[in-house]
């Protein structure tokens, strides 16, 4: 094996169901310092990784809140609700990744506080 590269497994997530991928779109996003993103849902997972920044991320209303930092994967199941996504005094930068069937379009869709 070569000493000069290294493969060390970050994130290996289970689905709840087979996922007819077609596509993987892969997004660069950025947000500005201070911004409380709010609940929201995806229609398909989203699998992430930080690239600068900080981000308080909670997947959900049980679940404890962590900060993500540059290296840190996340992951956020398909149309179950996410509490939280949040910068504080850095902006956070990101590469998203969502599978796709053939004809869909990845969505966000802001949810009430709950």
């Amino acid at each position: 094996m070569n000493s000069a590269i290294s493969r060390v497994v970050v994130l290996d997530q289970e689905l709840p169901a087979a996922l007819p991928v077609q596509r993987v779109e892969v997004r660069r996003i950025t947000i500005d310092p201070h911004t409380a993103l709010g609940a929201h849902v995806h229609n398909g997972p989203v699998f992430g990784n930080i690239v600068s920044g900080s981000a308080v991320y909670q997947q959900s209303a049980d679940s404890e809140p962590q900060v993500l930092r540059a290296g840190d994967v996340f992951y956020e199941p398909a149309v179950e609700r996410i509490e939280r996504f949040d910068t504080k005094d850095e902006p956070v930068t990101f590469l998203a990744y969502f599978p796709l069937t053939a004809a869909q379009e990845a969505t966000l869709d802001f949810v009430e506080p709950s």
